[in-house]
């Protein structure tokens, strides 16, 4: 079986995981996150590489959906706030054809009201919000289904 490669995408904001509202967030940084998510995978023997992204540009993120249509498994993505605003990350999400998963660390619908609307959940296969960096696991879980 040929190993799997998926990309994890995250967008605006992301960077500062860690520092920004830790009591939403929590504190543990993306490169935490990177770490979980790799020892995630070698220990529940997942046959997955992954590629991590992350940009505060709109059509860097598109770029990386793009791309990851053409030559990857499957698309992991937290948008960060363009999950709420962005019809371009949604048309390029549409425009590829492998497994998609959105992912959000807080539970959207227990905040703002503008946060409880995702324009990219049309596009991907399945919606993870609310278990903090787990939730990027549960997503990982459901991917390699998908594939």
């Amino acid at each position: 079986m040929s190993r799997k490669k998926i990309i994890i995408i995250n967008g605006p904001n992301l960077n500062l995981l860690g520092e920004r509202e830790p009591e939403v967030y929590g504190t543990e940084t993306l490169k935490d996150l990177e770490k979980l998510t790799k020892d995630h995978i070698q220990s529940s023997n997942l046959n997955i590489d992954l590629v991590f992204f992350q940009s505060n540009s709109e059509g860097d993120i598109v770029n990386s959906i793009q791309d990851a249509g053409k030559s990857l498994n499957g698309v992991i993505i937290n948008a960060g706030g363009l999950s709420h605003t962005s019809v371009s990350i949604l048309d390029a999400l549409l425009a590829i054809k492998i497994p998609k998963i959105e992912v959000h660390i807080s539970n959207l619908f227990t905040r703002e009201e503008f946060r409880h609307s995702s324009y990219i959940s049309k596009g991907v296969s399945g919606v993870v919000c609310g278990f903090g960096l787990n939730g990027y696991l549960l997503a990982i879980d459901g991917i390699k289904k998908l594939i």
